[in-house]
């Protein structure tokens, strides 16, 4: 849900070219009704509303498209009809509910002391990480540095999140908990001498065990 809506400078957002995509529109034809929408507006709330930006294409090459807020996105998809469409239209106020939520509760206390431990805990893994690199490395592994990038991965999606900084205190919890548990099975890995492709599917086994324990939802 949270890939529909992101956060962009503490505002829950979408973008043009995702809205195309679900409801199965031209992007171009997206773009012409955001400007539309703009250009017609005698009260000037739609600039609020919508942000030119850009994207880079499957060439490489930069692309214009608009990110816009809620009420942006409720105007902009008010005139889409279909059953389809209705059922995307759901789903993005879902999302944003969700983000809404989450940006309400970063401005705990809660959450932040939960993100500052998390942020400890990380740098634990990283540095756990490191030493399994090199470890990698003695073993013939040419891409050990990817290691870093994949048990970030394994964690987040364990924990059920994309972005760190787009968390529920409850999953930044989680995520903690993982970690953890990626420290211990790594650094008993690499004592008892187990491969480390042997490692991650140990890592891999051990999280997927705790997230059906714990009924953690997958990202």
């Amino acid at each position: 849900m949270s890939e529909l809506v992101y956060l962009k400078n503490e505002e829950a957002v979408c973008d043009s070219l995702q809205v195309a995509e679900k409801f199965r529109k031209r992007h171009a034809d997206v773009i012409r009704s955001v400007e539309n929408l703009i250009k017609n507006d005698s009260t000037q709330n739609c600039v609020r509303c919508f942000k030119k930006s850009n994207y880079k294409d499957a060439k490489g090459e930069q692309r214009p498209m608009y990110i816009m807020n809620r009420d942006g996105f409720t105007f902009l998809v008010m005139g889409f009809t279909g059953k389809e469409a209705m059922e995307w239209k759901w789903q993005y106020i879902k999302a944003f509910n969700q983000m809404e939520n989450i940006i309400h509760e970063k401005s705990t206390q809660t959450w932040i002391e939960t993100r500052a431990a998390g942020k400890l805990t990380r740098k634990a893994e990283t540095d756990t990480i490191h030493k399994l690199v090199e470890y990698a490395k003695e073993q013939g592994s040419s891409h050990a540095e990817m290691l870093y990038m994949t048990y970030s991965k394994l964690a987040n999606k364990m924990a059920g999140i994309s972005k760190r900084d787009e968390a529920t205190v409850i999953q930044l919890n989680n995520l903690s908990l993982m970690e953890h548990i990626l420290l211990h099975e790594i650094d008993l890995g690499i004592m008892q001498g187990t491969h480390y492709k042997d490692i991650y599917r140990n890592c891999k086994k051990r999280l997927e065990m705790l997230k059906d324990i714990a009924y953690l939802e997958s990202a």
